[in-house]
């Protein structure tokens, strides 16, 4: 490579950003299988049937009392709803744990029972395949959307159609997520 197809090359990454990663996303929601917290595997099929609301998680943010939020929600709804909650650590470091003190955290201060999947990314150049799903309209049919902080969720119907994102400030008993979950 020659300085100057070097030169255009810095430039064009400079102004248009890096070349984005080629991603194998599945087409429906029901394709994904995912790596559990603890080392298992999330099955999206087995919820056919069930809805489906999707939250990006972490320890250390001003949003983790959503935790209690959302088992309350689980418990009261989990005959036609499932919570899957993703740990990332994308937003200011408030994920920083490993998947082990992830889960024993959930567990010793909210009680969490949802499944929760092993950290990952839900956004940037490594951001892993559902969240590709979850916020390209080329995927998912519904929106694009944007993980703008932690504790975002996205509702997938029974049909496993995405059918809504709810940002962080919206909680758990909040009626605009209640009324779009018994819809």
């Amino acid at each position: 490579m020659n300085i100057v197809t070097s030169s255009l090359l810095f430039l064009k990454v400079l102004f248009f950003g890096a070349p984005e990663k080629e991603v194998n996303v599945p087409k429906s929601i029901y394709d994904f299988k995912v790596e559990a917290l603890d080392g298992g595997t999330i099955d999206f099929a087995k919820f056919k049937g069930k809805k489906i609301l999707i939250v990006n998680t972490a320890s250390k943010c001003g949003f983790t009392y959503q935790y209690e939020g959302l088992e309350k929600l689980y418990k009261e709804h989990k005959d036609k709803l499932v919570i899957i909650g993703f740990p990332a650590n994308n937003f200011m470091g408030q994920e920083p744990g490993s998947n082990e003190e992830i889960a024993g955290f959930c567990q010793k201060n909210y009680g969490v029972s949802f499944p929760m999947a092993a950290k990952i990314d839900v956004k940037g150049g490594d951001m892993a395949p559902i969240y590709h799903w979850l916020t390209q309209k080329k995927y998912n049919n519904y929106a694009d959307n944007k993980v703008t902080w932690n504790f975002n969720k996205f509702l997938v119907d029974e049909k496993g159609n995405l059918v809504g994102y709810f940002g962080s400030k919206v909680k758990p008993e909040d009626p605009e997520l209640l009324n779009a979950i018994k819809k």
